[in-house]
């Protein structure tokens, strides 16, 4: 369990990383590209989505920006593009990360902070991490139980980020870890909750 909460934690800092891009101008770099290679990425991009399930009731308002490979596992990397909040579903195939009932116990939080101490990637730290709250959101058709975070991150862009962490099994069996992230002051639960409810099945 003390690996897999690291990973996730990684991936966090990994997705921190391409916020604090585009919050320091990276995102003019990217409308600059041409057209033509842009519709090319889209067109890629919302093929490589399918893997991870049918995209095609979210709102005109995301956008899915990348599928990669995080960790030795695939996930797709969606944007709500008014915020730059970002949304991640990690494909774990049939072995969990993080279970429903990792989520909804109450020693997440100490779980959480004791595996953020020993997090480092590239000098970037995750200093503090606090469970803010729970509920449950509607992702794959299933209603599922969500933990909210605040986090303090040392040597990046951004040194403060709120975030929601879920799970989910599909039909077939496979795990899916969902999170979503933004600047503490920008996250919305709103946006996270309008965007997995769109997200069902293949």
């Amino acid at each position: 369990m003390f690996k897999t909460i690291k990973l996730v934690f990684n991936i966090t800092i990994i997705v921190l990383a391409l916020i604090g891009f585009n919050a320091i101008g990276g995102q003019k770099y990217i409308e600059m590209a041409k057209d033509g290679i842009a519709s090319y990425m889209y067109q890629r991009n919302a093929e490589s989505a399918k893997k991870f399930g049918d995209f095609s009731k979210i709102n005109e308002e995301f956008e899915i920006e990348n599928t990669v490979s995080l960790a030795g596992y695939k996930a797709v990397i969606a944007e709500h593009k008014a915020s730059g909040q970002k949304m991640i579903i990690l494909d774990t195939g049939k072995k969990a990360i993080l279970n429903q009932e990792d989520i909804k116990a109450p020693e997440l939080a100490d779980k959480l902070k004791a595996s953020a101490e020993k997090i480092k990637y590239h000098g970037i730290r995750v200093q503090e991490i606090a469970i803010t709250g729970r509920g449950t959101m509607s992702a794959y058709g299933h209603d599922i139980p969500y933990a909210k975070f605040d986090a303090k991150i040392s040597k990046a862009p951004i040194s403060e980020i709120a975030g929601t962490v879920a799970s989910v099994k599909t039909s077939d069996g496979a795990e899916r870890l969902i999170l979503s992230l933004s600047e503490r002051k920008k996250y919305s639960q709103l946006i996270t909750s309008e965007f997995f409810k769109g997200v069902n099945e293949g």
